[in-house]
C-alpha cells in the first residue's frame, strides 16, 4: 500500500469514528491523516493519566512520528502546512492539553528557526529519528521581554560558554535538543543580535529542576533548565538578528508560535464543549453559544495560517495575529466557564477532569505577550506607530 492509500484510508477510518458527531471531525481526521492511530490511542488513556508528570502521551506523539510533522519531506518529514499542524494541534489538545502545549513548543521551534550551518542536518535528524527540540525561550522573570533574554555567554574558540537558566521549560524530561536564546555580538559586527543555540543534552552541563508547584499541566515536563559553562559550536548558532525591532525572523517566530499556542488551548476547552454534546447537556441555544465561539475562533486562526501560507511574515501581521490571539482568549473564557456551569456540580467535583480543563485553559493567558504587557504597543501601533514588543 502506498502512503497516499494508506492516508487515505487512516481518514476514512476517522471520520467512520466521527460519525456521531460533526464537532471536532474535521481536526481528528487532519490528525489521522499525519498521525494514523494515535486519536484512538489517546482516546483510550484517561485525562488524568495524560496530565500527570510521566504521562505516556508525549512517547506516543513520538512514535506516531509527531516531531517530523512540520518538517518538509525534502528533510524526511511529513511535511504538513500552516493549516493541517494548526488543526492537528486542536485535536491534541481535546485529547491533552499537556500534550498539546509540551509538543507545539517542539513544532514552533522547527518553524520558527532560522538557518545555520547544521539546519539541515539537525532537520534530519529529527525528521528521521523523532528527536524532540525543547523551547528555551522563556526566562521567567516578571516584566522582562521574551527578546531580552538572560543567558550569559563568553567566547570560545569555535563557538560560544553559555550559562544561566530558562524557565519555565517544556519537553524538558523528553528532549533531545534544548533551543536556547541568547544575545550574541552580531556577525557584522554591529551591535548584538537575538541568536538560538541549539543544544544537545547529551553535552556536560545541562541540568534539569523542577520549580513548579500546581497539578495544572502536569503531563507538559515543564520545568527549568540550567545551563552551566555549556559549550556550543558555532555551527550550532542561529541569529535572527537584531532585537530592538520586529524584523522577518523574529515576526516569523512570533506569527508560528501565536497561532499553534492558540490551537491548542482551544483544543482544550473543545474538550469542555465536546462533553457537552455528548452528555447533551444545556439547550440547543446554548451549545449553539458554545459552538459559535469555539468554531468561530478556529475560523479566526485558519485564516491566520492561510495567511501564513501566503508568505505574510512582517510585523503587520504580527500585529493581525495577536488581535486574533486575544480574541481567541477571551472566547476560550467564555466557553470554558459556560460548558463547566451546563455540565454541573457534580461533575466538577466528580472527577479532576472538569477542573483540570478548566485551569488549562485559562494558563494561555500567561504565554508571551501577555495580552496586558503589549496593550500599550498595540495602542501605538493602532495610532500609525511601528510595533515594537515590549
Amino acid at each position: 500500500m502506498s502512503i497516499l492509500e494508506a492516508q487515505h484510508e487512516a481518514a476514512a477510518v476517522a471520520m467512520k469514528r466521527s460519525t456521531s458527531s460533526r464537532f471536532l471531525q474535521r481536526e481528528r481526521m487532519t490528525m489521522e491523516k499525519y498521525l494514523p492511530g494515535l486519536d484512538a490511542k489517546l482516546e483510550k488513556l484517561p485525562l488524568r493519566v495524560m496530565e500527570a508528570p510521566g504521562s505516556r502521551a508525549l512517547q506516543l506523539f513520538r512514535e506516531h512520528g509527531g516531531p517530523g510533522l512540520l518538517i518538509s519531506k525534502e528533510y524526511g518529514g511529513m511535511g504538513a502546512n500552516a493549516l493541517e499542524v494548526t488543526r492537528i494541534h486542536r485535536a491534541l489538545g481535546s485529547r491533552s492539553p499537556s500534550l498539546a502545549i509540551a509538543t507545539n513548543m517542539h513544532t514552533c521551534t522547527v518553524a520558527a528557526i532560522p538557518p545555520c550551518a547544521a539546519t539541515a542536518e539537525l532537520l534530519q535528524s529529527i525528521a528521521q529519528q523523532n528527536l524532540y527540540l525543547a523551547s528555551g525561550f522563556a526566562d521567567g522573570r516578571a516584566g522582562s521581554s521574551v527578546l531580552v533574554p538572560n543567558l550569559k555567554a563568553e567566547p570560545i574558540p569555535g563557538g560560544w560558554r553559555l550559562s544561566g537558566s530558562k524557565k519555565p521549560c517544556s519537553l524538558s524530561e523528553s528532549m533531545d535538543f534544548l533551543t536556547a536564546s541568547v544575545l550574541l555580538p552580531s556577525p557584522s559586527g554591529q551591535g548584538q543580535e537575538l541568536a538560538l543555540a541549539t543544544i544537545p543534552t547529551s553535552i556536560p552541563g545541562i541540568e534539569v529542576k523542577p520549580f513548579r508547584d500546581t497539578w495544572v499541566l502536569a503531563g507538559s515536563e515543564t520545568n527549568e533548565v540550567v545551563l552551566k559553562d555549556v559549550e556550543v559550536s558555532n555551527e550550532y548558532i542561529s541569529y535572527f538578528g537584531n532585537a530592538e525591532e520586529l524584523n522577518a525572523a523574529i515576526s516569523k517566530a512570533f506569527l508560528w508560535f501565536e497561532l499553534f499556542v492558540s490551537a491548542c488551548y482551544l483544543g482544550a476547552a473543545s474538550n469542555l464543549v465536546e462533553r457537552v454534546f455528548t452528555e447533551k447537556r444545556g439547550s440547543a441555544s446554548e451549545r449553539m453559544s458554545l459552538c459559535i465561539d469555539t468554531e468561530g475562533s478556529m475560523a479566526a486562526l485558519e485564516g491566520t495560517a492561510h495567511e501564513l501560507m501566503a508568505g505574510c511574515e512582517d510585523p503587520d501581521a504580527v500585529a493581525r495575529f495577536l488581535y486574533v490571539r486575544y480574541t481567541v482568549q477571551r472566547a476560550i473564557e467564555r466557553v470554558t466557564a459556560h460548558a463547566a456551569e451546563l455540565l454541573g456540580g457534580m461533575a466538577y467535583l466528580g472527577s479532576n477532569d472538569v477542573a483540570s480543563l478548566f485551569a488549562a485553559c485559562r494558563a494561555l493567558a500567561f504565554h508571551p505577550p501577555s495580552r496586558l504587557s503589549v496593550a500599550g504597543a498595540l495602542d501605538e501601533y493602532m495610532m500609525g506607530r511601528p510595533l515594537v514588543m515590549p
